[in-house]
């Protein structure tokens, strides 16, 4: 594959280089951090990352990255993507947070340093994972939807409650994540809090529960692995809805390996195509469990 050849450009935003690298594909830095576009499977590319790296960009490999992005179209969302994290570096400089040492405790453990972004909001971090604590005068403006007791919200998901709690603390790149977190994992306050409805799409959850709903009277793969006995096909354990318990029913089945595609919410089996198997298994030790 080849790139467009660009030299480094530094017009656009003053924390901004664009060039190529030794190895001809698109290599950006914003501040410490150097962006890549990589190529990935098929025709698409990838955002690709490493921090502190001080040699010039022109000098940088592929073994120089390590960080995964996720998918590009191409090298102008590649440039969309490195002037849309110029402009959150720039937000964040200017909201003024303060990095602290702390030895508060946490849900996750002793903290091992915080960041203060305003009196009774501060971000911890522990040796395996963070997140923020509120001041009860601060979780108090939380809605009582969203609202966690103790003013404790975890850095995975949780975090998104307060940047839409307090937006003004957070940039727009991270307002903008916050906002399709909160209507992946809580869409039902979402909708109540703005009062509106989340179309298909719009949240993760939501179309979790619409799959399960459509689905709950089919078999749904909750396991699967190549066969070694049939060539070309995978061997899958299946459950009516996808459900898991000890006393629920499974079965198995003989899937083509070629259209065994997992999907967002798991691989539907069609009986009609799918074979029921009930011969040599290459699961190890699997038994037939029955209600």
């Amino acid at each position: 594959m080849t790139f467009r050849q660009s030299e480094p450009d530094t017009m656009v935003l003053p924390d901004v280089q664009f060039a190529t690298s030794a190895e001809g594909f698109p290599v950006a830095r914003v501040g410490d951090t150097a962006f890549a576009m990589l190529p990935g499977r098929g025709e698409t590319y990838f955002l690709a990352t490493v921090w502190c790296v001080r040699r010039p960009l022109d000098e940088l490999m592929r073994n120089d990255f390590y960080g995964h992005g996720g998918v590009l179209a191409g090298e102008e969302a590649f440039r969309a993507k490195v002037l849309e994290q110029a402009e959150h570096a720039r937000e964040k400089r200017a909201l003024g947070r303060r990095e602290v040492r702390c030895h508060a405790n946490t849900p996750w453990g002793p903290s091992q340093g915080a960041t203060v972004f305003a009196e009774g909001v501060v971000c911890h971090s522990t040796a395996g994972h963070g997140g923020f604590h509120l001041s009860s005068d601060r979780n108090a403006k939380v809605d009582r939807r969203l609202r966690r007791p103790g003013g404790w919200y975890e850095e995975d998901a949780e975090w998104a409650i307060v940047a839409l709690t307090f937006p003004d603390l957070f940039t727009s790149f991270e307002r903008c994540n916050a906002e399709q977190t909160v209507k992946d994992a809580w869409p039902d306050a979402w909708e109540v809090i703005f009062g509106t409805v989340l179309e298909p799409g719009q949240s993760h959850e939501k179309d979790r529960r619409s799959f399960h709903a459509r689905h709950a009277g089919d078999w749904i793969v909750i396991s699967a692995i190549r066969s070694e006995q049939h060539d070309g096909f995978v061997e899958v354990i299946a459950t009516l809805g996808g459900a898991r318990g000890p006393k629920t029913e499974e079965r198995r089945f003989l899937v083509p390996a070629a259209e065994y595609e997992i999907g967002r919410f798991g691989f539907v089996v069609d009986p009609a195509r799918h074979d029921a198997y009930d011969g040599l298994s290459s699961f190890i030790g699997w038994r037939p469990s029955s209600p």
